[in-house]
């Protein structure tokens, strides 16, 4: 009897750990906390290969600040991190969607935040975290797609 009530709780704590998030943070997204988060950095220098305040590249950021604001990690790459999440087209875009853009290699090769109003939050290569347009001139025949986690 002892056995079978034990084997009964180790099945149970065993198939729970499958069902229950590790981390009760991965549970939750909270967009406006996501902005929140990455807006802190604006004026944060470029370092290529960079993942903390002391210097970001696009991914590294993006990264960061959604491990900061809601504790899910997420790929190295901008390539890699657009082939998670939802596919959202830009006139579908909310606040906290990952936004991708390209350099002409039909992959994605940057990454940002989208903060509403046809912005984005990123680490530009040459002024460090700041909010640029969408549409912007330099950015609007790039991009290639948003992704809502």
């Amino acid at each position: 009897m002892k056995k079978n009530i034990f084997a009964s709780v180790l099945s149970l704590c065993i198939l729970g750990s499958f069902l229950v998030p590790f981390d009760s943070a991965e549970a939750s997204y909270s967009p406006d906390q996501v902005v929140s988060v990455s807006k802190k950095y604006i004026g944060v220098r470029y370092k290529t290969g960079g993942m903390s305040p002391v210097g970001f590249d696009c991914s590294g950021f993006v990264a960061y600040s959604i491990k900061k604001a809601t504790g899910k990690s997420l790929p190295r790459t901008a390539s890699q991190m657009f082939l998670i999440g939802k596919y959202i087209k830009k006139s579908s875009l909310e606040k906290g969607d990952l936004v991708f853009f390209s350099n002409g290699k039909k992959r994605a090769s940057h990454t940002g935040i989208y903060v509403g109003n046809n912005k984005f939050i990123h680490s530009s290569s040459s002024k460090g975290v700041r909010i640029d347009s969408i549409n912007g001139s330099y950015w609007k025949n790039k991009f290639i797609g948003g992704k809502r986690l």
